[in-house]
C-alpha cells in the first residue's frame, strides 16, 4: 500500500492534474480519470486505455465483478487518494490512462444507415466540451471532433463533465476544417453550420437528413463561426428559432438542441 504523500505516484498524478497538466499530458501521452462512473465506463468500453488503477479498500469494493486484467493495480491510503484527486469528495478510485491516437481519416464507423458527426471549432470552456460529448452520446451521434485551438479534451474538468461518454463514442482532437471537408467528400456527408443568423431554420434543415450522412458544425462560445469558414467548407447555415426576449443560447445548449433535432429526424 502507498502511504507516503511524497510518493512518485502522487507527483505523477499531480503533474497530470495541475496547472501545467496540458504539457504533462502531451509529454506522457496519459491522462487522469476520476469518479466511479467514469472509471466504470472506461473499463467497460476502453479498458485497453487504462494503465494504472489506484484504489482504496472502499473504492475497490465498488468495482465488484469487474475483470481487471493487464492493469497495474495499486492500493493507496485514503490520505494519499485525497492528495491525488482533483475532486472535493474522492470515491476511492483514480486511474491513469493512455490518450488514444485517433485519426479522422481512418475512422471506421459502424454499418449504421446514417452517419452523424458533431464538429466543434475552437471551443474553449471545459464544461461545455464535456457536455457536448455527453449530448452527442445521448442523441446517437457517431463521433465528436474538436478543431485545433480547442480546449484539451483530456483535461480533468472535460473528462469529468463527459460523465462516462468519453469512452462510449470516438472523440477526435486537432481536426482541421480541411480534414472535415475531405472526410465529408469521401463519405458523402452534408455539412450544416449552427449560426444565429442562418438562412435555414433547424426544423426545416433536419427534414431532409433522415437518409443522409451529415456533419454538424458549431462555433466558439464568444465568436461563433466566421462566415468565411462556413463558406469555405460549403456548409448550410442553420439557426435555432428562439424568443425575441432571448439574445442567444449558450454553446452547449444550442448544440444539444441541434443534435436532438438531427437525431429525431431519423425516427
Amino acid at each position: 500500500m502507498i502511504t507516503s504523500l511524497h510518493s512518485s505516484h502522487v507527483e505523477t498524478v499531480e503533474a497530470l492534474l495541475g496547472s501545467r497538466g496540458v504539457k504533462a499530458r502531451k509529454e506522457t501521452g496519459t491522462y487522469v480519470i476520476e469518479s466511479l462512473q467514469n472509471i466504470e465506463s472506461v473499463l467497460t468500453n476502453a479498458a485497453e486505455q487504462v494503465q494504472t488503477l489506484y484504489y482504496t479498500a472502499e473504492g475497490l469494493s465498488r468495482l465488484t465483478g469487474r475483470q481487471l486484467h493487464n492493469i497495474e493495480m495499486l492500493e493507496v491510503s485514503p490520505e494519499v487518494m485525497k492528495a491525488m484527486t482533483d475532486t472535493v469528495t474522492p470515491q476511492g478510485l483514480l486511474a491513469i490512462a493512455r490518450i488514444p491516437n485517433r485519426k479522422l481519416e481512418t475512422f471506421q464507423f459502424t454499418n449504421k444507415k446514417v452517419l452523424k458527426i458533431a464538429y466543434f471549432w475552437q471551443i474553449q470552456d471545459p464544461g461545455n466540451a464535456g457536455t457536448v460529448v455527453r449530448a452527442a452520446d445521448a442523441f446517437g451521434f457517431d463521433a465528436v471532433c474538436f478543431s485545433p485551438e480547442s480546449v484539451d479534451v483530456y483535461s480533468p474538468k472535460v473528462v469529468r463533465s463527459t460523465a462516462g461518454s468519453l469512452w462510449q463514442l470516438p472523440v477526435f482532437e486537432e481536426v482541421s476544417t480541411a480534414q472535415i471537408q475531405s472526410f465529408a467528400n469521401q463519405n458523402n456527408c452534408h455539412l450544416f453550420a449552427a449560426d444565429g443568423q442562418g438562412d435555414i431554420e433547424l426544423k426545416q434543415a433536419v427534414k431532409g437528413t433522415k437518409d443522409m450522412n451529415s456533419i454538424w458544425i458549431f462555433g466558439n462560445e464568444a465568436r461563433g463561426l466566421p462566415n468565411s469558414l462556413i463558406a469555405e467548407v460549403g456548409a448550410k447555415a442553420v439557426r435555432i428559432p428562439i424568443s425575441e426576449r432571448v439574445e442567444s443560447l449558450n454553446l452547449a445548449t444550442a448544440a444539444a438542441v441541434v443534435m436532438y433535432a438531427a437525431s429525431d429526424a431519423e425516427k
